[in-house]
């Protein structure tokens, strides 16, 4: 099961592409529905790298980086409720700025029951964050860069 959000965003390729590598300031970005981001290990993101991520009302997961392909495309997995849930981000220059898909994707043998508990939510949730790399973006947020 695939949910997902498309957001068009008036700034370069680079800046939303960075803000997304600094997952550690996501908190900022987003604040009603990330809590705390912390990387795991030094150095940038790449395959391999985990992140502690802390969201309201949830415990801790533990996500885990899958693809790192500057400047269009992030991807990183953590378990939840017995799936897997695959975190993607999509970018794409547009004549607009930048096209910025946030996707998850629920697989295991329990996703149809747990997609549909969480669906809304979830479609909630990557809303909110896709507007606060808008806003970032679109401001000129400088990211901190990891």
């Amino acid at each position: 099961m695939r949910i997902q959000h498309n957001e068009t965003i008036s700034a370069p390729i680079e800046r939303v592409w960075a803000l997304t590598l600094d997952v550690e300031s996501w908190p900022q970005l987003s604040p009603t529905t990330i809590t705390s981001m912390q990387c795991l290990q030094e150095g940038p993101l790449r395959p391999g790298s985990t992140v502690r991520c802390k969201q309201p009302g949830q415990r801790s997961k533990i996500w885990t980086v899958s693809v790192v392909d500057a400047p269009n495309c992030f991807a990183w997995s953590a378990r939840v409720f017995g799936t897997t849930m695959t975190a993607t981000h999509i970018l794409g220059t547009t004549a607009a700025g930048t096209s910025n898909t946030l996707a998850i994707d629920i697989e295991g043998a329990l996703a149809p029951v747990v997609g549909r508990l969480v669906r809304r939510s979830i479609s909630k949730v990557i809303a909110l964050e896709n507007h606060g790399f808008k806003t970032a973006a679109e401001a000129g947020v400088q990211s901190g860069g990891r």
